[in-house]
């Protein structure tokens, strides 16, 4: 260090450190107890609608025609007998028993199963409404084979209640749950989970398969508290391994792990004290904060043992390693706090407050890196052994250094071709959001889900609210006349496996009423007629099987619902404006609506993130670009560093549609997510470079011989404690999580690759004739 480095702003920053180490110690803990103590205060969101904006336009449509109607927030149980044959005897016992245990269920409003389905039959002149089925253990073969041959015939109950092979049923519990409350979900969940597994005790030849709106909120908290008591440990051991054999010191170990602890709870205190809720996708903070933080530990402990090694004193070494990497930590740190800020640009609270949570963590972790790290290294004894060597030296890195000198012009080209294709396959990707696939199959969720996909019906569906016009308007026969079609439409799509239709319900009526003859199944002729039956229909069934999940208050409406199989968002989409554009060519004006349901949420969520993540990622690369410009002071080494930043993520996406092809809304936050990560090793490597160049007066194949041997180990080893950070995502239960720590551990990776062989490359090209 020569007398004008000795008395830089930076040097006295970190001397003042050092002289009161104590105060700066004290002072941490103080901060780190006021803030850690938010924790105690957060609590976790559970309903999927925390992953839209509260004006998102389909949220507040599906919203109103759930407020129109009845709520879908429901409990789909099915059954399956391991005889293989649902009517018998046993079987429709043990469905008339899970159904008025259902009634039982807290918040429940409707139960709808075989046993209580409203079947109408005439006898003479009189039309009656009854259960399909009673008193199932003296049932005769008679019965059964009647039972059996109505339920099948019904387009209302197969493929909807039971399976047109008659080897699985279902029981459908409606709940309405209070506003607010994020405990009532849970609740739920526990009580049908404890009844379902007292029934299965009373009725053991049969098996139970839970699903349904409730099972996916209760997956969603559940992945979340998974995330943080096993990931967040797991990972915390990889870190701490990986510091002690890269950096051979125990007290360095003991002070970075200090650093991780702080940052992280400095992070998750404060999001509690701003009363931010942990959802799935915010449940990976801790994890990133992490992997993130030990980078700038990481370089500043490398550096100093490097220079204690070749005969510095600890304090002298401490100073001059903060003093060399002060201003390349304070770069990678702003440019990944912009980069995940950017997050506050696509649509959810999740990723809005993993994006801050991380954003305040990376803060913290640059804090601390600067103040208690310098400080409990001064304070904790460390022992190294000197070597003569000028320049700790790597063979690895010094062969490839060579390598890319002597090759440059090659591993440009084919840098850039490489780049170049994975471009072009990057733009091959799949928008799908396929929310089932949220979970992997470790979770009973999926797999429970996965088997009544497979064996009775879709867990995706759209629904329509379609308005007759006027008051009573849904008993005119023209209006009917025009759903029937509707239905019959959309039976003859692909992919789609049951349709729930208000005609349904008036031909079954205008049938019975006149005789059971089947000729009759159709719209009746008039509507004084058609609202004479109706009432006479609605009179005759029980409480709480009531048409109120079906038409409005006014009678100037009714629900259309289609179940589909499990489709990709774009298959989704595609049938939602077929349906629209049916409607518009061959519905009256006042009967066209716009396709709704929570898979068409998540299907349009994707393409808004992703449009959202390339216009605040081209903002923040703007931005980046300036602060690197500044920070390196040389626009063209500023200009430079773009393309080593930027190629990584079109690289990491191009490898994606390799493998994957699929993008769904998490995978789409990580372009924003990593753009700040990846400056990391760029910063790192073009600030030794250009030290060499001005400082040293090196020549452009020594600067690059100069910033591998000196940094080049420590991004070797920041990039295998993010890949493996990113890693311990990967076995996350919860699907948002996994993808997104593939995709960014592909990023970090393609990061290095490039920053070793494309930086170096450009360089020499440009530098070189200097």
């Amino acid at each position: 260090m020569n007398e004008n480095q000795k008395h830089t702003p930076i040097t006295r920053f970190a001397e003042w450190v050092i002289d009161r180490r104590w105060k700066v110690l004290v002072s941490t803990v103080l901060i780190f107890m006021a803030t850690g103590f938010g924790m105690s205060k957060i609590v976790m969101n559970n309903d999927y609608h925390v992953f839209f904006d509260k004006d998102n336009p389909h949220v507040l449509a599906f919203d109103a025609l759930q407020e129109k109607y009845t709520k879908d927030d429901n409990v789909f149980i099915v059954i399956e007998p391991k005889s293989g044959e649902v009517f018998t005897k046993e079987t429709l016992a043990a469905i008339a028993a899970l159904e008025e245990r259902s009634w039982q269920t807290p918040f429940s409003t409707r139960v709808d199963a075989l046993s209580n389905f409203q079947h109408t039959h005439s006898e003479e002149d009189d039309m009656y409404v009854e259960n399909l089925f009673t008193d199932p253990e003296n049932m005769t073969d008679a019965d059964l084979a009647r039972t059996k041959k109505i339920a099948l015939s019904e387009s209302l109950l197969v493929n909807r209640l039971v399976n047109d092979k008659s080897t699985v049923t279902a029981v459908n519990v409606t709940v309405t749950l209070p506003a607010d409350s994020m405990e009532a979900p849970m609740v739920v969940m526990a009580y049908v989970r404890n009844m379902v597994k007292e029934w299965q005790e009373d009725y053991p030849d049969h098996e139970a398969y839970l699903s349904g709106i409730i099972m996916l909120n209760g997956a969603f908290a559940e992945g979340s508290i998974g995330d943080l008591t096993s990931l967040v440990p797991l990972m915390f051991l990889i870190i701490l391994i990986a510091v002690g054999i890269t950096t051979r010191s125990g007290s360095g170990t003991f002070t970075a792990f200090f650093v991780l602890f702080f940052s992280i709870f400095i992070a998750m205190g404060l999001a509690g004290w701003a009363g931010i809720q942990l959802t799935g996708p915010s449940s990976s903070a801790p994890t990133m904060i992490m992997t993130l933080a030990i980078a700038d530990s990481i370089h500043i402990l490398v550096s100093m043992l490097q220079f204690m090694r070749k005969g510095m004193a600890k304090r002298e070494a401490i100073v001059e390693s903060i003093r060399v990497n002060f201003m390349p930590i304070l770069i990678t740190s702003a440019t990944t706090i912009i980069g995940f800020l950017t997050l506050n640009f696509a649509e959810g609270a999740p990723f809005h407050d993993l994006g801050n949570i991380t954003a305040v963590g990376v803060f913290a972790a640059f804090f601390l890196s600067i103040f208690l790290l310098p400080a409990l290294m001064s304070i904790l004894p460390v022992k190294v052994k000197l070597k003569d060597e000028p320049e700790a030296s790597t063979p690895y890195l010094d062969q490839l250094a060579e390598f890319v000198i002597k090759h440059n012009k090659a591993i440009l080209v084919a840098s850039v071709a490489a780049v170049m294709g994975l471009a072009y396959l990057a733009n091959t990707n799949e928008l799908n959001n396929e929310f089932v696939k949220f979970f992997d199959k470790r979770v009973k969720f999926r797999t429970d889900t996965d088997f009544i996909a497979d064996n009775l019906t879709g867990i995706y569906n759209m629904e329509f609210s379609l308005n007759s016009g006027s008051e009573d308007g849904i008993s005119d026969p023209k209006y009917l006349q025009k759903l029937d079609e509707f239905e019959i439409w959309f039976r003859a799509q692909e992919n789609v496996t049951h349709v729930s239709s208000f005609s349904e319900v008036m031909k079954r009526v205008n049938r019975s009423m006149h005789g059971d003859n089947q000729d009759y199944y159709k719209v009746p002729n008039g509507k004084n007629e058609a609202a004479q039956y109706l009432l006479l229909y609605e009179m005759s069934l029980p409480y709480g099987l009531d048409l109120n999940n079906q038409i409005n208050v006014d009678k100037s409406e009714t629900r259309f619902t289609v179940t589909m199989e499990n489709v990709s968002s774009n298959r989704m989409l595609a049938l939602a404006e077929e349906s629209q554009n049916w409607l518009k060519e061959n519905a009256p004006e006042e009967m066209f609506t716009h396709a709704i349901s929570t898979s068409i949420m998540f299907s349009h969520i994707t393409k808004t993130n992703m449009d959202a993540m390339l216009q605040s990622g081209f903002g923040a690369l703007i931005i980046i670009s300036f602060i690197l410009i500044f920070a390196l002071g040389s626009f063209k080494y500023g200009l430079i560093s773009i393309v080593p930043n930027v190629a990584p993520i079109v690289v990491a996406f191009g490898i994606w549609a390799i493998f994957n092809g699929q993008i769904n809304m998490a995978v789409t936050v990580v372009l924003g997510m990593t753009l700040g990560i990846v400056v990391d090793d760029t910063i790192h490597i073009l600030a030794k470079y250009i030290r060499a160049r001005k400082e040293m007066g090196k020549s452009a194949e020594d600067a690059i011989r100069y910033a591998f041997s000196t940094v080049g180990r420590a991004v070797v080893i920041t990039t295998i404690i993010l890949v493996a950070g990113f890693s311990v995502l990967m076995y996350s239960s919860f699907g948002f999580n996994s993808d997104m720590g593939k995709l960014t551990a592909i990023t970090i990776v393609a990061a290095l690759v490039l920053d070793l062989l494309l930086l170096p490359a450009l360089l020499l090209t440009i530098d070189r004739k200097k």
